[in-house]
């Protein structure tokens, strides 16, 4: 049913407990709403009080109002609110002195490269070598999820949006391998993102605390020149970009080369192309031998040994499980096998961030 917003008049669906809350109007309990966490903050007239320290805050937050026996509070910080929900602690991994996470976000622009499943299983691979792992979904498809048959109620979008911390919104899928995960709700994030100032940089705000949790952070990208994407290259240390071996995909190399500078000329963050990893390798086809030849001519020991075709890819999200766990076997889970051998032994060396080259002439 569609209600009416209190503050700015808009009809919308209830979706989210701090939209509605009981109230005292003209002498009468009644029931009011907000469609969004601005008519909710402006509803708030101004500074409040922390249920759990008292200090004086203004609500800029959803996650800052809570529920608690059924009545309103407030809290200024996740610590606060924390000690107002007194309930279980999550499953995220505790921060730990001294420790950073490398970030590496799986990115092409181009659709059908295989990038959730290099994402999944470079991430699930890690975790089983005894890496703890943190796999962030930025694509509002949300088959990160998917295809490790997650059941979750919070996501990235609670994250950028409500404010909901790491802590509140992961999942662990595996031992040592924890996921926040995505869905359609994502979409609206966007919105909420333009409207940021340094808009660019809310992702790595808000996600500051994996880099002292996890060892690394494997971030999944969409297939588009959007602002998450943007928001996921001003998070991350480096590039992964699977290439499928034909024509089009290589054409989509100079995109992500110059998506990578214009992160560095225009937001100042440098991002090392790490790797490019030729997927999709069937050796019968002249095609993906001419493809293999050219990304090694352009990127020399930054294009990774190829990840063979195989039907077992396609049929492990069916079943809800990694490439390792449902074909260890295989030739597509030795290939990535390879990938996470370098990118263990890179962590290792500390490898200094490389600009990403040119290709094809394209710089």
């Amino acid at each position: 049913m569609k209600r009416a917003c209190n503050v700015c008049h808009a009809e919308f669906d209830v979706q989210f407990r701090y939209q509605t809350e009981v109230r005292n109007v003209d002498g009468a309990d009644r029931l009011v709403f907000f469609c969004s966490q601005a008519c909710l903050s402006q509803s708030a007239s101004g500074a409040v009080r922390c249920s759990a320290c008292s200090r004086e805050f203004t609500v800029e937050l959803a996650a800052q109002v809570l529920y608690v026996a059924a009545q309103r509070h407030y809290a200024c910080s996740d610590v606060c609110r924390a000690s107002l929900v007194k309930r279980p602690a999550p499953a995220a991994a505790e921060p730990r002195p001294g420790a950073s996470a490398r970030v590496i976000a799986v990115f092409n622009h181009k659709g059908g490269t295989g990038k959730t499943t290099t994402a999944v299983t470079v991430a699930a691979r890690l975790a089983s070598r005894g890496s703890r792992v943190l796999l962030v979904d930025t694509d509002s498809q949300g088959n990160v999820g998917a295809s490790l048959a997650l059941q979750h109620e919070r996501s990235l979008y609670h994250v950028l949006v409500m404010g909901l911390s790491l802590a509140e919104a992961v999942v662990e899928a595996r031992p040592g391998l924890h996921v926040l995960p995505a869905n359609e709700t994502l979409a609206a994030a966007e919105l909420y993102l333009a409207g940021r100032r340094q808009r660019d940089r809310v992702l790595s705000e808000r996600l500051s605390a994996a880099r002292g949790a996890y060892d690394f952070v494997i971030v999944d990208c969409s297939p588009s020149l959007s602002l998450m994407n943007q928001n996921a290259l001003a998070f991350a240390d480096a590039v992964l970009c699977p290439v499928a071996c034909d024509y089009l995909s290589l054409i989509g190399v100079r995109q992500v080369l110059r998506t990578l500078r214009q992160v560095g000329s225009q937001l100042g963050h440098r991002v090392e192309l790490w790797g490019v990893l030729p997927t999709q390798f069937d050796a019968r086809a002249r095609i993906c031998h001419e493809a293999l030849a050219t990304l090694r001519e352009h990127f020399g020991d930054r294009c990774l040994p190829p990840v063979r075709l195989a039907i077992k890819v396609k049929e492990a999200p069916a079943e809800g499980k990694t490439l390792f766990e449902y074909a260890p076997g295989s030739s597509a889970a030795c290939d990535y096998d390879l990938v996470v051998d370098k990118l263990l032994d890179s962590a290792m060396q500390g490898v200094p961030q490389r600009a990403a080259s040119s290709f094809g002439g394209v710089a």
